[in-house]
């Protein structure tokens, strides 16, 4: 076996450095990529002649050094942005709904924007047709909504219905 490696090396470092990559595909935890970056510098060390010590040597020191180094530059990349920065269905809390099926705690429809959603209410009466709400939590597919929203006008909170 170690005769074939000499040999055939680069198939291999190449299997190794492909297998590594499908794993990252399958993980997306940088970890198995930046050991494959280790496989490709052990595949550039048998091109040169590199004994196969010094290719595992290699392999083991890159792969070492970019976890290491670039793994948490490139997570913090990743989760650059402001940390208040909401996505998907978490925008959608504090919004105004219309209510378009009567919503009590056993279920109901509002509108969100342009979105039709089933939803029910955290505590208190059923909120009839019509009245406008607040979402206070998205459950899966369900938005939480809390009693008829208030506005501000002069001084005096009215009603909106």
């Amino acid at each position: 076996m170690l005769d074939w490696i000499n040999e055939f090396g680069w198939i291999f470092w190449l299997t190794v450095f492909l297998l590594l990559a499908v794993a990252e595909m399958l993980t997306l935890n940088l970890y198995f990529i930046l050991m494959s970056v280790g496989a490709l510098a052990a595949l550039v060390a048998f091109l040169f002649g590199a004994d196969l010590w010094l290719q595992i040597v290699i392999f083991c020191v890159v792969a070492l050094a970019t976890t290491v180094l670039i793994r948490p530059l490139a997570l913090a990349h990743l989760k650059r942005g402001p940390a208040d920065q909401l996505s998907n269905v978490d925008r959608l809390i504090g919004h105004r709904a219309v209510v378009l099926e009567t919503v009590g705690t056993g279920g109901g429809l509002v509108k969100i924007g342009g979105d039709i959603w089933t939803a029910r209410i955290t505590g208190g009466a059923e909120l009839p047709v019509g009245a406008s709400v607040e979402v206070s939590a998205i459950d899966g597919a369900t938005a939480i909504v809390s009693g008829p929203t208030t506005h501000k006008s002069s001084g005096t909170a009215a009603t909106t219905a």
